[in-house]
């Protein structure tokens, strides 16, 4: 009974108030897993620190996906630490458990699984080889495993402290580990790599773990040599790469369980213990797991929707739940340096991020926001630099611009306070005129020849769409620096806003359409280059990274109207966007194109809009394992979901959201002690056009909406129809070009 009534505790009221099933059971981590979505299925708390789950060999080759997992391949092992969504290179996947039946060996202990289920929280399967069902559960710094032997026999659980997932042109390397065996019910140790996606220096991952069952006998492995009676496994020096671990054994019957405690840091192995000791507490498996799904169910009660069918809703919540996996709070983790300030790793990468996953933070949460940008200046202040990309404490890869500026001015756009504003614009000052001394770990790359012609040259890696993005950044320093009542920066920085001009060549000719962003050199010629198209997607070397002049030629998200004039007006850009989107030269799966499908507001043609986004969320979206449109991006495919089914996308740095085409009858936002509600009229598959709408009861004839307007509290009233209505096509969202030429 007292089992019971700690368990009462521990739900939350609102469980009981609903009459239909709890959130987080509409949550599937399984979507997402396949067609390159590269989502983590297994357990972790938001922005958890330990996210426990299996590692697999990618296609039966000794590679793994970036998030250890997909469908339908042998598991080696069950790992702590993973990243979710993301692509380029692997990382983590640290201190692996493998349970087994049968002899002791570290060559080929893989197992396919079956009967797979996964919540918010938890992770289930069975070992097909071994007849094991092995499930996971997590505390913030600590996975609990619980094994059940489905028959008897022999069993081992392998450790393998220098467990590393290996993937790609820039691979973990294994630089050290080490396992001791401390009782008959205790094992500690280490594993230290360096290299993955980022190209990072090397970061340690210490464990701590705790049987509960004395085990009958033990040993350890040294690059798969089995040592039975061995308690002690270690790198003889600074050189043995050797891959280090250690095994319990025991007798076990059919039905008999066993459960395992790690708890991980990036300290010490004390340090891992003390977070066992802390957050398990001696806790069963059964009620760290109701503890993690109360601890999601509150975050995912941020929002309510209704008038759905069971697939979208599953698909909605899914999406939130993915949007918030990332980054890892490592808070009281960090090996570098004491602070007060929290601590957060994972950025992977803010130029992902920061156009729509970042903004539904802070809509949502705005206090893990406020934490997230006060890691990030306790970072610059340390290192010199905010990252644009960070992982195993290191900074790199940078892809675009400084994209931190952004989630700056966003902050400050929206009234968040619990942070230091001078502190960051300090930062954003140094990322605007420092250049950096490795460009592809942090800062803006080309920021001299930027600064002293308006643009980078071609010679220069990325230069269009670095020039882009850094003219963006440039406006998020000015609005800042008005913010903080710097007249002179604020002159200075909205005047390099406009460096996006530079790069528009008028004369360039496509299918019809004239001007485009083009590569020129440092004397101010045009790229005369027959190889080189408008559609050429580039990658690290090239003038557009990972996209091409098509879908750039869309991007000064600071400056629509301008963008509008250089293309021919109103009628023009629409026709424009039309080609660009029937000719298929769109991809929500690209981040720079995220907005796109929004700049017809500005042109007077919001219905246009909600044609586009319907088509796409139908097109690139569903419940599948193969349903994201691909890798997740560390949640940003999946906020872009978010954003549109609720009928707004924010357009990130500034303080509004523009209204699109929401797809339930009933939404409702949890902002701070207030709600805010979009109710929906006239609600159909047919009908996805706004006809008119009402805030607060008041007739609102614009596309879009304040983020004050929304954490005021109140309701939002769309009527919908099945057809193009005149609704939000005489005040078009705010735009450089109409405001500055006002005030000049």
């Amino acid at each position: 009974m007292r089992k019971l009534y700690f368990f009462l505790l521990w739900i939350p009221i609102s469980l009981f108030a609903r009459p239909d099933k709890p959130l987080v059971d509409y949550v599937n981590p399984f979507i997402g897993v396949d067609n390159a979505g590269n989502v983590f299925p297994g357990a972790t708390l938001p922005f958890g620190m330990v996210k426990l789950g299996p590692d697999c060999f990618l296609s039966r080759r000794w590679q793994t996906p970036n998030a250890g997992y997909e469908s339908n391949n042998p598991v080696y092992g069950f790992s702590h630490t993973h990243v979710s969504g993301t692509g380029g290179g692997a990382k983590y996947g640290n201190i692996a458990f493998m349970p087994i039946i049968g002899d002791v060996n570290q060559r080929d202990v893989s197992s396919l699984l079956t009967e797979e289920k996964a919540s918010p929280g938890y992770f289930s399967a069975l070992l097909q080889k071994y007849d094991i069902k092995v499930e996971l559960t997590t505390t913030h710094s600590a996975g609990l495993h619980r094994y059940t032997f489905l028959k008897g026999g022999d069993a081992h659980i392998l450790v393998d402290a220098g467990s590393i997932l290996y993937k790609g042109s820039t691979p973990q390397i294994l630089l050290s580990s080490g396992i001791e065996i401390l009782s008959d019910t205790e094992i500690a140790g280490y594993g230290k790599a360096k290299g993955g996606w980022n190209v990072g220096e090397a970061y340690t991952v210490y464990f701590y773990a705790k049987f509960d069952t004395p085990m009958s006998g033990c040993g350890t492995m040294r690059n798969m040599q089995i040592k039975p009676g061995s308690k002690k496994e270690y790198a003889l020096n600074v050189h043995d790469y050797s891959r280090n671990g250690g095994y319990f054994s025991y007798k076990v019957k059919a039905g008999e369980q066993l459960n395992v405690c790690v708890g991980i840091s990036f300290i010490s192995i004390e340090k891992a213990r003390e977070n066992v000791e802390k957050e398990v507490a001696g806790n069963s498996f059964d009620i760290i797991q109701n503890k993690a799904r109360v601890t999601w169910e509150a975050y995912l009660e941020k929002v309510s929707v209704e008038g759905m069918s069971e697939e979208e809703k599953t698909m909605f919540y899914s999406a939130l739940y993915r949007t918030i996996i990332l980054p890892s709070d490592r808070t009281g983790e960090n090996p570098y340096w004491d602070s007060v300030a929290p601590y957060y790793d994972d950025f992977y990468a803010i130029w992902d991020t920061f156009r729509s996953s970042s903004p539904l933070i802070t809509l949502l949460w705005p206090d893990k926001q406020e934490e997230i940008l006060n890691a990030l200046i306790d970072i610059y202040e340390e290192e010199g630099y905010m990252p644009d990309a960070r992982s195993g404490n290191f900074n790199g890869m940078t892809q675009g611009g400084s994209n931190s500026d952004i989630l700056i001015a966003d902050a400050v756009a929206k009234g968040l306070k619990k942070f230091d504003v001078e502190k960051a614009y300090a930062s954003m000052i140094h990322n605007a005129e420092i250049a950096p001394l490795n460009p592809r770990k942090e800062g803006r790359g080309g920021l001299n020849l930027y600064k002293e012609i308006g643009y980078i040259p071609y010679s220069v890696e990325r230069s269009c769409s670095r020039t882009l993005e850094y003219a963006y950044c440039d406006y998020a320093v000015a609005m800042v620096a008005k913010h903080l009542g710097k007249e002179e920066a604020y002159n200075k920085y909205i005047h390099r806003s406009f460096n996006w001009e530079n790069l528009w060549y008028g004369d360039k000719f496509h299918e019809g359409f004239k001007g485009f962003i083009w590569p020129r050199n440092e004397s101010e010629k045009w790229l005369d280059d027959p190889e080189f198209s408008v559609l050429k997607v580039g990658s690290w070397t090239d003038p557009f990274y990972e996209s091409h002049s098509w879908e750039y030629s869309f991007y000064v998200p600071h400056d629509v109207a301008g963008l509008i004039a250089k293309c021919g007006g109103k009628d023009e850009f629409i026709k424009r966007l039309d080609h660009y989107f029937n000719r298929g030269y769109y991809k929500v799966s690209n981040e720079p194109g995220f907005l796109t499908p929004c700049l017809y507001i500005w042109a007077e043609a919001p219905y246009k809009t909600a044609e586009q986004v319907r088509q796409i969320i139908e097109r690139s979206y569903n419940s599948s394992r193969a349903g994201l449109p691909g890798n997740d991006d560390s949640g940003a495919m999946s906020s872009w979901y978010v954003f549109h089914s609720m009928g707004l996308f924010p357009n990130a740095g500034q303080d509004y959201y523009l209204i699109t085409a929401p797809r339930y009858p009933k939404v409702t936002l949890a902002v701070g002690e207030k709600t805010f509600n979009i109710l929906i009229k006239n609600a159909g598959d047919n009908n996805i056009y706004v006809q008119s709408a009402k805030l607060n009861g008041k007739i609102l004839k614009r596309a879009w909406i304040k983020h004050e307007e929304i954490r005021n509290g109140g309701t939002l009233i769309l009527e919908m129809g099945d057809k193009p209505s005149s609704w939000g096509t005489k005040m078009p969202p705010p735009s450089l070009s109409s405001s500055y030429n006002a005030n000049s």
